[in-house]
């Protein structure tokens, strides 16, 4: 069974967790949920939104759970270090690390400025490396190692229109999960680094019924997917201690599926 996996990759009966961007109702968040009901400790973190942290952190006390909502801008490496300090002090441990903070808007290529670039890449990049690193030395010094993930995006193989400044950022994901993974696994062999590229998955609730339709049709599986789905991700990433490096879409294969029409002229031999 799943709990009894994960405490025995980690040695201990209650791992400690912390899921970057969890406060408001995303991925993170559904991730935290997830890995709470796995009987794990969790650390939520948010930047600016406080009172969906509070209430994240609330909805799991109320279930029974050890939970500590920090708060904090991963670009500065004293604020995350401050992170680091309060939950070892609250649990003594750091077991996961997943790396769901970040931030996307759509910018037309004529006005993607300089300064928006660096932004991103200070937030998804540079702020998710911070995190990692400071997260996975303490996970080196721990008998048992850890595990980071990191979320990427499933299109930064197949980029789409008005997020130029945003795909660099993501894409760069990629290889720092694989270059952490040396980095820190040559330390500690228990440490490993995994990225996962989300696809489709909880839209906004903007997004119309006609809308909704059109995006299940682009992808193979011909559905939206959902935080959970990520979320068993995670899991798997977890508690399987024989991969590292490794870039997992869970897309749907949105990634590998063009709906082109081209497929249906392929089998007429």
């Amino acid at each position: 069974m799943s709990i009894p996996e994960l405490r025995k990759t980690f040695q201990c009966d209650h791992p400690v967790a912390i899921v970057t961007g969890s406060g408001s109702r995303r991925v993170g968040r559904a991730i935290a949920m997830h890995l709470a009901s796995l009987g794990c400790k969790i650390a939520l973190h948010a930047n600016t939104s406080k009172s969906e942290l509070q209430a994240a952190a609330n909805e799991l006390r109320a279930s029974g759970r050890e939970v500590l909502a920090t708060l904090g801008d991963l670009r500065d490496p004293d604020a995350v270090s401050a992170i680091i300090n309060q939950v070892l002090s609250a649990f003594g441990r750091i077991d996961i690390l997943v790396n769901s903070a970040a931030i996307w808007s759509p910018t037309r290529l004529e006005d993607v400025t300089a300064d928006e670039l660096r932004n991103y890449f200070d937030v998804n990049a540079v702020g998710a490396f911070i995190a990692a690193r400071a997260a996975g030395l303490q996970m080196v010094s721990q008998p048992a190692g850890g595990c980071i993930i990191n979320l990427g995006d499933w299109a930064t193989v197949r980029p789409y229109l008005d997020h130029a400044a945003y795909f660099p950022s993501k894409g760069a994901i990629e290889t720092m999960t694989r270059s952490l993974a040396v980095e820190l696994g040559s330390r500690n062999p228990r440490v490993r680094v995994n990225c996962i590229q989300p696809g489709p998955v909880l839209l906004a609730a903007d997004v119309d019924g006609e809308k909704r339709a059109k995006i299940a049709d682009s992808v193979l599986l011909k559905k939206v997917g959902s935080a959970q789905q990520i979320a068993h991700a995670v899991q798997f990433l977890c508690e399987n201690d024989f991969v590292t490096g490794v870039t997992l879409p869970v897309d749907g294969g949105r990634s590998i599926f063009a709906n082109d029409g081209m497929q249906a002229g392929l089998n007429t031999g």
